[in-house]
């Protein structure tokens, strides 16, 4: 470690600590060249996930980005916060296991949990996340759905 005072890398360490809840390290060290004490920590440093565009492109995993998207499709939707949240680190929680995530993949697992929360969202997410072009791109997603998960998106007495 290099004294911030001298620029020597020689130094001792005087005490050790845990800091932070135990999520890092704190330790006193002693410049051997100078004699004057400084302080550094030790965190663990996570993985960065990428996620590999349709492009090729590559970009940091951002859990706000797939927040964004999932409360999207879940705008106007008796679904909460906790269940939301559940989802996403659901998610976060697969994509963590890799050094690099196709985004496509990434998409699948949203639709994945969201087909099992709300059938409304799942055919908002994938509206978009499929890139619909027509009607029967819906009809498509709603018969893969069935039936009964269908009739519980129509309010009652309602005409289909």
């Amino acid at each position: 470690m290099r004294c911030p005072f001298c620029g020597t890398n020689e130094d001792r360490v005087v005490e050790t600590r845990v800091a932070d809840d135990g999520a890092a390290i704190r330790r006193r060290r002693e410049c051997l060249g100078c004699g004057r004490r400084f302080t550094t920590f030790e965190r663990i440093t996570e993985a960065r996930v990428l996620v590999r565009k349709r492009s090729g492109q590559l970009e940091p995993f951002d859990r706000d980005k797939l927040r964004r998207g999932v409360q999207a499709a879940l705008k106007n939707r008796p679904i909460g916060a906790l269940e939301i949240e559940r989802l996403l680190a659901e998610v976060e929680e697969a994509v963590r296991a890799v050094d690099e995530v196709e985004s496509a993949e990434l998409g699948l697992r949203v639709l994945e949990g969201l087909r099992q929360l709300d059938p409304v969202a799942y055919v908002r997410f994938a509206s978009v996340y499929q890139n619909f072009t027509d009607a029967d791109d819906f009809r498509r997603v709603l018969a893969d759905l069935g039936p009964k998960r269908i009739a519980k998106v129509r309010p009652e007495g309602q005409a289909r």
